[in-house]
C-alpha cells in the first residue's frame, strides 16, 4: 500500500472530475496525478532524503504529498508560525531537503546548508507542466511516507513516523472509495502541517471529494467560501467553530449556507456551550467529533450526528453529557483505559487511554517505537469511558495536578468552572504550594459585564467537587492562549502564578 493508491483510483474512476479549488486555479484529479508524477521525477533528480513543505494551503500541497510518495522520500509540512530560532531548528534536522515555501516566510531565515529552496509558484509551474508520464510509486507499505514534528507546547518538537500502512489503514478503514456525489466538496481551513490536515486531502482524494483551500482562517471568509463554493462538507477546530459562532451572532443573519450539510470538528477540547450554539445556529447540518493524534494518523474515535442530535435534544443529563464527549472508538481501534501500573480500568475510573490497530503508528524518529509487545500505544491523555462506551477526555497526563500525592485532572474542575454562569472560558493548571507541593490553580475568562470573585467560584467548585479540586488562586484574563489547532497552552498559563514559586 502507497498513499498514491487513493490518487490513481480516484483518476482512473473520474479524471475530470476537480479534485482542488484554490482561488482561480482548479485541478482535476487527473491534473493532480500527472503534476505529482511530473514533481517526482524532478524530487529524485534533486536526491534529496526529504520534502519540506513550509507553506499555507496551496496546490503545492497535495501536489508535494502525492510527488513525494511517488519519489519514495517522506513528505514533511511544517509550521510557519514557529519562531524563526525554531523553523530553522527543524530545517537542519531534515537536511538535504527539497523545502517549498514562499518569500515572506523564507526572508527572515537562515537556510541552513543542504536544503534547496523552491518558491511556490515554481514547484507549481515545474510540476504542472511537466510532461505526463505513467509512474509507479516505489519502495514497502512499512516505508515512512510521512514525518510530522509534534507542537512542541511542553518541549522541543518530536518527528513522528507515519508509514503508508498506517495511512492507507486509516483512510481505508474510514473513507469509502468514490462515495462523494459530484458537487460535493470539503472546505479545507486546517493548516497542512497537522494531522486534520493531512487526513482531508488523502479522505477526500479517496472519496472523489472537491477540496477547496482556505489559506488563512477568518470566519466571515469561511461563511462567504461555504456560500461561493457551495461547500458541502467542512472540517474545523474549536477555536474556528467559536469564531463562527461569534460572526453569525454578531452579524445577527443567518449562516444561510443551503448546501453545508456536514461540520466535523476536533484538535482541542470543545467547549460545551460552543457546541449547543453552533447546532442551534446550523440546524439542518450534521455534525460529528472526530478524536485522534499525529501518532494514530488521524481519527480514533467519532462521536457522530446522532449522538450529538440525541444528546442536544435530550433532559436525561446522562445523555446530554455524550455532547462533551470524543464518541466512541471507530470498529478498526480497540481503546484502553488503564492506571500508572497499566492495569485496565472499568466505567467511570480515570487513567490514562491506550490504542491499538493498524493506523496506529506509535513511532518518533528519535525514540523510535513507543508500541507494547501487544501492539498497544499509550496516547498520554487522561479520561474514562461511561457505561456506554463513550470516551470522555481529562487532559493530558503532564496536565495532572499532583497535590500532595493525589493525582487531579484538570478537566473535571474546568467542567465545573465553565457551568457557572459568569464563566465563559477557563483553563487550569497546577501551581506551586509550599505545603502540597502543587495546588489547582485557575485562569478565568468572564463573560460580557459579568463579574465573579475568587471566593464566590471557590464555594462553586466545594459544593460539586471535593475540597482538594477547589482552586486555591485565580488569575483573569481577556482571553486564553491556543495554538492553531484549538489547544490550550497551559505552560504559558502557568507564567501568571510564577509569582507563587515557593
Amino acid at each position: 500500500m502507497n498513499l498514491v493508491m487513493t490518487l490513481e483510483m480516484a483518476a482512473e474512476c473520474h479524471p475530470q472530475r476537480i479534485a482542488v479549488s484554490s482561488g482561480n486555479l482548479q485541478l482535476s484529479y487527473a491534473d493532480l496525478l500527472n503534476a505529482a508524477r511530473s514533481a517526482a521525477k524532478f524530487i529524485r533528480a534533486a536526491g534529496v532524503r526529504y520534502v519540506g513543505m513550509l507553506d499555507i494551503n496551496s496546490p503545492a500541497v497535495p501536489i508535494a504529498l502525492f510527488a513525494s510518495a511517488y519519489a519514495g522520500v517522506p513528505y514533511v509540512p511544517m509550521n510557519y508560525r514557529l519562531t524563526k530560532p525554531e523553523i530553522e531548528a527543524l530545517l537542519g534536522r531534515i537536511a538535504p531537503a527539497l523545502l517549498v515555501s514562499d518569500d515572506p516566510t523564507l526572508a527572515p531565515l537562515a537556510i541552513p546548508p543542504g536544503i534547496e529552496v523552491m518558491r511556490r509558484a515554481q514547484f507549481q509551474r515545474a510540476a504542472l507542466g511537466g510532461a505526463p508520464e505513467a509512474l509507479s510509486a516505489p519502495g514497502e507499505p512499512h516505508d515512512t511516507a510521512i514525518q510530522l514534528f509534534t507542537s512542541g507546547t511542553t518541549g522541543k518538537p518530536k518527528a513522528a513516523v507515519l508509514r503508508h500502512q498506517n495511512l492507507m489503514s486509516y483512510v481505508l478503514g474510514t473513507v469509502d472509495f468514490a462515495s462523494a456525489a459530484e458537487d460535493d466538496a470539503i472546505l479545507i481551513s486546517v493548516p497542512p502541517y497537522h494531522i486534520a490536515g493531512i487526513s482531508a486531502v488523502l479522505s477526500s482524494t479517496y472519496a472523489g471529494r472537491r477540496m477547496v483551500q482556505l489559506p488563512n482562517f477568518d470566519a466571515g471568509t469561511w461563511m462567504q467560501l461555504c456560500r461561493d463554493e457551495k461547500i458541502s462538507n467542512a472540517f474545523v477546530v474549536p477555536t474556528m467553530l467559536s469564531r463562527i459562532v461569534d460572526h453569525l451572532q454578531h452579524t445577527g443573519k443567518p449562516a444561510a449556507v443551503p448546501s453545508l450539510r456536514a461540520i466535523a470538528y476536533g484538535g482541542g477540547k470543545m467547549p460545551l456551550a460552543v457546541i449547543e450554539q453552533a447546532m442551534g445556529l446550523f440546524p439542518g447540518v450534521d455534525f460529528t467529533n472526530a478524536y485522534g493524534l499525529t501518532e494514530t494518523s488521524s481519527t480514533i474515535c467519532l462521536l457522530g450526528p446522532d449522538d450529538h442530535r440525541s444528546g442536544f435534544e435530550s433532559q436525561d443529563p446522562r445523555v446530554r453529557k455524550r455532547l462533551a464527549s470524543v464518541g466512541k472508538p471507530v470498529p478498526t481501534i480497540e481503546l484502553q483505559v488503564r492506571d500508572e501500573d497499566r492495569k485496565v480500568l472499568g466505567p467511570g475510573e480515570t487513567g490514562e487511554i491506550f490504542v491499538r490497530g493498524e493506523q496506529v503508528a506509535g513511532e518518533y524518529l528519535e525514540q523510535g517505537s513507543l508500541l507494547d509487545a501487544d501492539g498497544w500505544f499509550p496516547t498520554r491523555d487522561r479520561g474514562h469511558l461511561d457505561e456506554f462506551g463513550y470516551v470522555y477526555l481529562e487532559g493530558r497526563a503532564d496536565d495532572v495536578i499532583v497535590r500532595g500525592g493525589e493525582n487531579i485532572s484538570p478537566g473535571e474542575i474546568e467542567d465545573v468552572l465553565l457551568a457557572h454562569p459568569a464563566v465563559s472560558d477557563v483553563a487550569v493548571v497546577a501551581v506551586p504550594d509550599r505545603q502540597w507541593g502543587e495546588s489547582v490553580g485557575a485562569v478565568i475568562v468572564l463573560r460580557e459585564n459579568a463579574q465573579a470573585t475568587d471566593a464566590e467560584l471557590q464555594e462553586w467548585v466545594k459544593q460539586r467537587l471535593r475540597s482538594s479540586r477547589v482552586p486555591t488562586a485565580f488569575r483573569y484574563v481577556d482571553q486564553l492562549p491556543f495554538n492553531e489547532m484549538g489547544k490550550v497552552l497551559r505552560r504559558v498559563l502557568k507564567q501568571h502564578f510564577a509569582d507563587r514559586a515557593p
